[in-house]
């Protein structure tokens, strides 16, 4: 594993097609006891849904479909009847369906991309608070705010945070625009939005969105810069190169400021990596600073050899059994670090070269 590895496909910029571009993305899947019946592909325009086409099943219930790309990532959903099942496209990749026409919005599947594993994720977790609570008590509950948030904090400008903020249940936003500290994460986003995507048609709503709630007196055309908001984290208990156990939440309550690292000791930008750690680390250990590394190399005995020189915690968690903890942190490409301070997952590092600014502000 000696370049950069791409877990996905997916990433935060794409390529601008021409308008003449061909290039399409495809959907396709079955639809058990839905022979020979239509199905209608929507697209939206910031929540407004319209319809792209309709496709029919054959006699089996299976269908498939094409439109040209769009030139930018967007959610599109497939209708049976007055049901959706909604799906996202980032690029020109192919996403299946499955489902069954007795329980086609609640008991489906869709694949393809990493974006569709987490959007899939999102509208399941909200099913299982649905299912326990009610549907009312879903926009309210703080533990799936607070897991959402930190999928938005994985990857704030992806399709799938766009998603999450513009969900509704049972005709309430998830985050709503209204209260202060929901109206942040959206901040969050369209700050993202605007850094990562000026040209996305989505980015001017974002960001009038965020100023139309926001508590101030001010009214610009640019965006300020806006800090995401704190929010939890997903508790890891992996092991080290001895096999002892580390749990994430137990290194959070003994140290002001944890960075969390998700590498591969043999890829070839690993060691300058770990210098701008070893600096920040150095500097900043004594006052509070704890660093907790995990590694996803393939070849466990490599990855010990390399954790056992180095000064934090190391952890090893293969990425052949690592995938609902990638997902759970929207880790679409290594490396992928995180700021967690004060017990709250409160950035992501995209320049290791400022991990010093960014853990010395919050010691």
């Amino acid at each position: 594993m000696r370049n950069l590895l791409i877990i996905s496909l997916a990433s935060v910029g794409m390529m601008l097609y021409s308008c003449g571009s061909e290039k399409k993305w495809n959907l396709e899947g079955n639809i058990e006891n839905a022979d020979n019946a239509m199905l209608t592909v929507q697209a939206s325009d910031n929540g407004r849904w319209y319809t792209l086409d309709t496709v029919m099943t054959n006699a089996d219930g299976d269908f498939k479909y094409s439109h040209i790309a769009a030139g930018y990532p967007d959610i599109y959903r497939l209708n049976l009847d007055d049901k959706s099942i909604y799906f996202p496209i980032d690029s020109t990749e192919t996403v299946s369906v499955t489902s069954n026409a007795d329980n086609y919005d609640t008991g489906y599947t869709i694949s393809g991309s990493t974006a569709a594993d987490m959007l899939m994720a999102v509208d399941t977790r909200i099913r299982e608070i649905a299912s326990k609570k009610g549907y009312a008590a879903v926009a309210t509950d703080s533990l799936l705010k607070r897991e959402l948030g930190g999928m938005i904090i994985g990857d704030p400008a992806g399709i799938v945070s766009y998603y999450i903020i513009n969900k509704q249940v049972n005709g309430q936003r998830i985050f709503n625009p209204a209260n202060r500290r929901d109206n942040k994460v959206i901040g969050a986003v369209a700050n993202a939005f605007d850094q990562y995507r000026p040209t996305d048609p989505r980015t001017r709503y974002l960001r009038a969105l965020y100023l139309a709630n926001r508590p101030s007196t001010r009214h610009t055309e640019m965006l300020d810069t806006v800090h995401a908001t704190e929010i939890g984290f997903f508790d890891i208990a992996l092991s080290d190169n001895t096999g002892a156990t580390h749990t994430l939440s137990d290194v959070v309550s003994r140290n002001k400021v944890v960075v969390l690292n998700f590498t591969a000791y043999l890829a070839d930008w690993s060691p300058a990596y770990n210098l701008e750690l070893a600096k920040a680390y150095e500097k900043y250990h004594n006052s509070g600073l704890e660093i907790y590394q995990i590694g996803l190399d393939e070849d466990e005995f490599q990855w010990k050899q390399s954790a056992k020189n180095l000064p934090w915690i190391t952890v090893y968690n293969p990425m052949s059994t690592g995938s609902d903890l990638l997902m759970k942190y929207n880790v679409q490409a290594l490396p992928a670090t995180f700021i967690i301070a004060g017990g709250e997952l409160v950035k992501r590092v995209n320049d290791v070269t400022t991990i010093g600014n960014d853990v010395a502000a919050h010691l």
